[in-house]
């Protein structure tokens, strides 16, 4: 076509032009071909060059030592994949990641990521797990030797050890595609030794422990993992828990599983829904790995001071275990079979040249120390034996500390009991409360001022009890007669105040308490000193229940009350109380708070008396 144009243009001139134009356009076409050409020819040989520069590279870590036989180290990936003897399912899945190993380039940001699952995946112990023990009573005095009282968590450990054992004997390991873990979660206030638990019941089982700190944690990639499309993308936590242990069936220990929280990232409590339902841990999948991993065989064990800021759902799939605080006489034998021989290595002393008796062990615990636990004790216990340490480097006679050294040792006692005291005046009652550290005691005080008719509560109550103190005036406003109240004493403005007032307080369980305080307040009539009490009341005066029955009868033990009063429908509750505890105590289970009320108070004589 551009011939024939050029053959038909008779003017000279005008068919130069087309052909400049023509010769033009030739020329810019023939020049990007051989840009291509040349840009074609430079790439080949930079291949070319970095495969012999790879090969020479193989050639000589392989003299040197530093590869296998193979000669390469995707290849080298290859047969570790093969001999590791992986479930089918993750060989496959770690062979397409060599296969994409092979085909990319080592400059690839790729080729690292694909290095470090593979490295993640080869080093968990897919088919290791350790050989349980089978001595049931080995198992039991290794609980024993470490841990004092505790029976409820020894008892489950052992019970778990029999059936692994029978299971074992009886070919039945997995039943239904799941082994025989177990979930249990250890709630009690602190220092009563949930966590070291956890290292005596692997001992006891003969298996490896790890623990995993969930204080804190507000990630859900934290239990599950990150995506591997993120940089720096790892395993959760219990995937990097189990490659710690070396097995598949260690125990877990997941402390402070109430102190986990929730923001924007996720909430990680909820991705432990899977991992502790033994309906769905045998096919827990992490998002790093992508693949299922067995957790079934996994023993868990985690710790709670507070079950309440457990979620329901995640509760509900541990099998709980109540631990609440020592009795003194549990201090006692704890300091002198463990915290004393402890604290003395930590010193070093030994028996000859420090001994502490007793009685003043139990003068620590009961003046000293006003805790469920132990670790208060141990530190005033440190403490004395460093101050002995200074002693022997002067004089390096044995050193006895006694009952009456203690003030020398750790200064005077914090604590004395303070009922007498606080009750010598009508309108306060002594009642009893749970908090996240155990049972205590709680005054509750109550007034009348002149003014308008009206109910003022401070003491930062909770809704809760700031409506038990209404339903508890209305009682008695209601009952007056009954209770030997003078109405017009309940015309003035009442005033109920619960020490100590930065403390925040709810529940319903003090419902008794401020009746008897507020009967107190009107009658003019003390409430007794030794007496403390528990309940929810309503409006007819019936006794509910309540919880947390064994910490508030430690507490009344703590505080040296000799009388408890305690609803009706508690009594069971009793049987769960070491006999220690309830032998110094009478118990009275009551369904009428005006029973309480009249049982609690002083005569009015004898009030007279002491006012006089």
């Amino acid at each position: 076509m551009q011939k024939r144009q050029l053959l038909e243009t008779a003017d000279v001139a005008e068919r130069l032009r087309v052909l400049i134009d023509w010769t033009g356009e030739h020329l810019a076409e023939v020049e990007v071909n051989e840009k291509i050409a040349e840009d074609v020819r430079a790439g080949m040989e930079k291949t070319q060059k970095e495969f012999l520069l790879r090969q020479q590279l193989a050639a000589i870590r392989k003299e040197l030592g530093e590869l296998g036989p193979e000669g390469h180290e995707d290849t080298a990936y290859r047969a570790r994949v093969g001999a590791a003897g992986l479930p089918e399912k993750v060989r496959e899945a770690a062979l397409r990641e060599v296969s994409k190993l092979e085909r990319a380039s080592d400059q690839s940001p790729e080729s690292g990521w694909i290095r470090t699952w593979l490295d993640t995946v080869l080093n968990l112990p897919w088919n290791v797990r350790t050989e349980d023990s089978t001595d049931l009573a080995a198992a039991r005095e290794i609980l024993d030797a470490d841990h004092h009282g505790l029976e409820d968590v020894k008892d489950r450990i052992v019970e778990y050890l029999a059936v692994r054992t029978r299971r074992a004997q009886r070919g039945l390991q997995v039943v239904g595609g799941r082994g025989s873990g177990a979930v249990m979660v250890l709630a009690g206030p602190p220092g009563v030794g949930k966590t070291s638990l956890g290292e005596s019941v692997a001992r006891a089982l003969g298996r490896k422990f790890v623990r995993v700190a969930l204080g804190g944690v507000r990630d859900e990639a934290e239990i599950r993992g990150h995506r591997r499309t993120y940089v720096g993308a790892l395993p959760g936590r219990i995937v990097r828990a189990i490659g710690e242990a070396g097995s598949m069936n260690p125990v877990v220990l997941l402390d402070e599983i109430d102190k986990v929280g929730s923001d924007y990232r996720g909430d990680p409590g909820a991705a432990l829904l899977e991992v502790l339902d033994p309906a769905q841990n045998h096919t827990f999948r992490d998002h790093y790995l992508d693949l299922d991993l067995d957790l079934s065989d996994v023993v868990f064990l985690a710790t709670a001071n507070v079950i309440e800021n457990i979620p329901s759902a995640l509760l509900d799939r541990m099998e709980l275990v109540q631990i609440d605080g020592y009795t003194e006489d549990d201090k006692v034998a704890i300091a002198r079979d463990h915290l004393l021989p402890r604290q003395r290595e930590r010193a070093a002393l030994t028996v000859e040249e420090v001994l502490v008796s007793d009685a003043a062990l139990r003068k620590i615990a009961a003046n000293y120390t006003r805790e469920p636990g132990v670790r208060q004790f141990e530190r005033l216990l440190a403490k004395a034996l460093r101050k002995v340490t200074t002693k022997l480097a002067d004089n390096p006679a044995p050193v006895t500390v006694d009952e009456p050294d203690l003030v020398g040792y750790l200064g005077r006692p914090r604590f004395t009991p303070e009922s007498a005291e606080r009750t010598a005046v009508p309108g306060v009652a002594t009642g009893l409360a749970v908090t996240g550290l155990g049972g205590d005691v709680l005054y509750i005080e109550a007034g009348a001022t002149d003014g308008e008719p009206g109910l003022q509560l401070t003491g930062q109550l909770g809704d809760v009890m700031k409506e038990s103190a209404q339903i508890a005036l209305s009682y008695v406003r209601s009952h007056a007669t009954e209770l030997g109240v003078d109405p017009k004493v309940l015309d003035r403005r009442i005033h109920v105040h619960v020490p100590a007032g930065a403390v925040p307080k709810d529940g319903p369980s003090a419902g008794v308490t401020m009746v008897t305080a507020l009967v107190s307040m009107a009658t003019g009539r003390q409430v007794r000193s030794d007496v403390g009490m528990t309940g929810e009341v309503t409006l007819n005066g019936r006794v509910l229940p309540i919880g947390g029955v064994k910490q508030k009868l430690l507490a009344a033990q703590r505080a040296g009350l000799s009388t408890v009063f305690i609803p009706a429908r508690n009594e069971p509750d009793l049987d769960d109380v070491p006999a220690e505890v309830l032998d110094p105590l009478t118990i009275k289970p009551m369904s009428d708070v005006a029973e309480i009320v009249g049982q609690a108070l002083e005569p009015a004589a004898k009030t007279a008396t002491v006012a006089a």
